[in-house]
């Protein structure tokens, strides 16, 4: 494989994409090899570089089966129940907490009223 064409960003001919506009259109690389690169220069760091693919050659994204579609459900169910109490949280729990809300931050004991 030589060099591959490099094209400065947003000018890119038609007939590429990239991997996330190749899913837009509801296709996959399918296999084949990069075709293209774009690069988005920046001040005082290396270039940005996004690969292309030929959109000619892309095919079309594998439906999902059962088994997968329950795959992605036990696993989505699996990130709401709290590591710590064990509950249902009724949303994923963000992984920058790690445990529920109310887990994350337990409210304080009444204070003692002194007569």
């Amino acid at each position: 494989m030589g060099a591959l064409p490099v094209f400065r960003w947003h000018l890119a001919p038609d007939g590429y994409a990239t991997r996330r506009q190749l899913r837009a259109r509801n296709l996959r690389p399918g296999g084949q090899d990069v075709a293209a690169q774009l690069e988005r220069p920046r001040r005082r760091r290396p270039p940005l570089v996004a690969y292309l693919y030929r959109v000619d050659l892309a095919k079309p994204v594998r439906p999902m089966t059962p088994a997968k579609w329950a795959a992605l459900a036990k696993a989505n169910a699996a990130r709401r129940v709290c590591p710590a109490c064990r509950r249902d949280a009724g949303y994923v729990i963000p992984p920058s907490l790690g445990t529920c809300t109310p887990c994350a931050y337990p409210t304080p004991a009444e204070p003692l009223r002194s007569s």
